[in-house]
């Protein structure tokens, strides 16, 4: 069994043309399914009034469909974003007249360049994302960790806890013991489900909702992040070096309050010092966060600030 997970961004509700509609908070999934092949979009439903739900289907996804309709701050915004978590495949669809050749000097020199420009046709698209499902499908990691970084919690009469997410990492089992992070309490898998079918695992990329004993949803809500591994480890204060887009305008300073973004993480954090060595796009950082960040060591997490208006994606960071 193969999931593709892609994020759909530019036009509302576009991705209800390709899937059945799922979960809907910030982010909506929709669901599309053929024998054991499954793919699951994503849309910021509350972008661009709120950066937090582009960072989590950006974050997210495999794959990105970008719905170009107009040429303005909210379509540079996406493609910086795009850029900052490292997506490097995907498909533009051009609508209203816009030249392909008004798009391509924008993507020179980033990820963005491996991305395709085909027609707007949402069968042909559900065809080519199952047939990249397909592709996909996971083998077994024997003794393999895993981790799974929550999007959703909610509490299941009868059942009890369930946490939906996407295997980020490895492998995990049904009847694992899991870490839940941050935090030092550990939580049974008491069953995984891949799209309303059970499972005994489930790996790398996989869509997932498990059933939990011994915990309450509201301890493992969005941002928590269940692992058997043992090198994901927790920071609060972060050493670290940052590259700024060169969309930036300005160098960052002392005292500014950011955000941070990894996994299904996005956590306020205050600038406590800042140094360069003559280009200020290349800062040295202390960052001081609101809580602990879940990660792997040499990860990377995308720095933002809400307070600059039309561009509000500064850059990466590298987690120690």
């Amino acid at each position: 069994m193969g999931n593709l997970t892609v994020a759909v961004l530019g036009a509302a509700e576009y991705a209800s043309n390709l899937g059945k509609k799922g979960t809907a908070s910030d982010i909506t999934l929709y669901n599309l399914k053929k024998g054991e092949d499954t793919v699951t979009f994503i849309e910021p439903t509350r972008y661009p009034e709120r950066l937090a739900p582009l960072f989590y289907a950006v974050a997210m996804a495999d794959k990105a469909v970008v719905v170009v309709d107009e040429l303005n701050s909210t379509f540079g915004e996406c493609l910086v974003m795009l850029q900052c978590t490292s997506l490097n495949s995907g498909y533009f669809f051009l609508r209203n007249y816009i030249l392909q050749e008004k798009i391509i000097p924008m993507l020179k020199g980033t990820s963005l360049e491996k991305f395709e420009f085909i027609a707007d046709n949402p069968v042909l698209l559900k065809e080519r994302c199952l047939i990249e499902a397909a592709q996909k499908a996971n083998c077994e990691a024997e003794g393999a960790f895993g981790t799974v970084p929550v999007d959703h919690a909610f509490s299941v009469k009868g059942v009890g806890t369930v946490v939906l997410g996407l295997v980020a990492k490895g492998t995990i089992k049904k009847h694992d013991t899991l870490k839940i992070l941050p935090g030092t309490k550990t939580v049974q898998l008491r069953s995984i489900q891949k799209h309303d079918d059970d499972f005994d695992l489930a790996s790398d990329g996989d869509r997932v909702g498990l059933a939990l004993k011994n915990v309450e949803a509201k301890d493992v809500d969005r941002g928590t992040v269940l692992t058997t591994d043992p090198s994901v480890k927790t920071s609060k204060t972060l050493e670290t070096n940052a590259t700024l887009v060169k969309y930036w305008p300005t160098p960052l300073k002392a005292g500014m309050v950011m955000h941070l973004g990894h996994w299904m993480q996005f956590l306020n954090c205050k600038v406590e010092a800042v140094t360069d060595e003559g280009d200020w796009r290349k800062p040295a950082l202390t960052l001081a966060l609101e809580k602990e960040i879940v990660h792997y060591p040499g990860d990377q997490a995308v720095l933002t600030y809400l307070e600059n208006g039309k561009l509000r994606v500064a850059g990466t960071v590298t987690l120690p």
